[in-house]
């Protein structure tokens, strides 16, 4: 059995984001380095990731596009046993609501478990953000379901326009200020929805575009070369991928592919799949990609 991608984690107190791996019962992550080089090969058919910690046990292939990575027995039984889900309202565990900022006008509300601290908003390429209030779950969701409607934000903004408003950022200043603003419109809302179980937090704005490698010299915009930059749409057998690592956000990391520019690798594509080194002296990328912004109609091999 070989060792099977788990996709991209980040852990709070960590400087910066770890691969996932998983080899039957036993686990390992790799610490990834901003400006060291970063590269595998894909072999044989990817294969569903499992659920909840367990591997699949019919093995079944799932397709090389696919985010979740998981078959749909596998994908159902992830989705039962999560928060979303509201399957478990009696967890006693402390839950934060959180704003969430991904980009101008692209904000979001939501939940997460208080002892995972600020890791849930790395993993959702969260560049900047505020705590809200904590307290019991259904005091959490309730309080989410409310700023939602009030504020006119969404739970959930699909991760694609996450991708497409990084090369271009705001100044940090004005990336506060937006959550500034709705924070104060949530705050106004107490005693008109706020549950009372919920204790007020006070706002205070994180930014983690250094934490991702975004700030100035290291971001996207200054990492790319002339034209487009692209996103790999999924892996082949034997296709590879190499280029030095230069930033991360959520799910993806930015690699400098030398001549081939910028292209982004969404770490859920990895999941299933056997990994192997890309070679000594590997650049550049071998497996389908799609230009960020453009569409699935300019896919392409480069």
């Amino acid at each position: 059995m070989d060792w099977q991608c788990t996709g991209l984690r980040w852990p709070e107190g960590s400087d910066g984001p770890a691969l996932g791996w998983r080899k039957g019962a036993r686990t390992r992550a790799s610490v990834l380095a901003y400006g060291t080089e970063f590269g595998f090969r894909a072999s044989g058919e990817r294969r569903c990731s499992g659920a909840r910690g367990n591997a699949c046990p019919l093995g079944a292939v799932v397709p090389a596009g696919s985010t979740g990575g998981r078959c749909p027995e596998c994908g159902r039984l992830d989705r039962a046993h999560s928060v979303a889900a509201d399957t478990i309202p009696d967890d006693p565990r402390t839950y934060r609501v959180y704003l969430a900022w991904f980009g101008p006008g692209m904000v979001k509300v939501g939940i997460t478990g208080e002892e995972r601290g600020a890791a849930r908003l790395r993993e959702q390429g969260a560049v900047a953000f505020s705590w809200l209030g904590r307290g019991p779950l259904m005091a959490a969701r309730r309080a989410e379901e409310v700023l939602r409607a009030a504020l006119g934000v969404p739970d959930r903004i699909p991760y694609a326009r996450k991708r497409e408003v990084r090369a271009a950022l705001p100044d940090p200043a004005e990336r506060a200020g937006e959550v500034a603003e709705l924070y104060g419109k949530a705050a106004a809302l107490e005693g008109g929805g706020w549950p009372e179980a919920l204790e007020r937090l006070p706002f205070a704005a994180v930014d983690h575009a250094e934490v991702f490698g975004l700030g100035a010299g290291a971001g996207t915009g200054a990492s790319a070369r002339s034209g487009p930059v692209r996103a790999v749409a999924g892996l082949v057998d034997g296709g590879a991928v190499a280029g030095r690592l230069v930033a991360a956000a959520g799910p993806d990391l930015h690699l400098d592919a030398g001549p081939q520019g910028l292209v982004i690798v969404d770490t859920r594509l990895m999941t299933g799949w056997t990994l192997t080194a890309a070679g000594a002296g590997a650049a550049g990328v071998s497996v389908p990609t799609v230009v960020v912004g453009g569409g699935a109609a300019q896919d392409g091999l480069f």
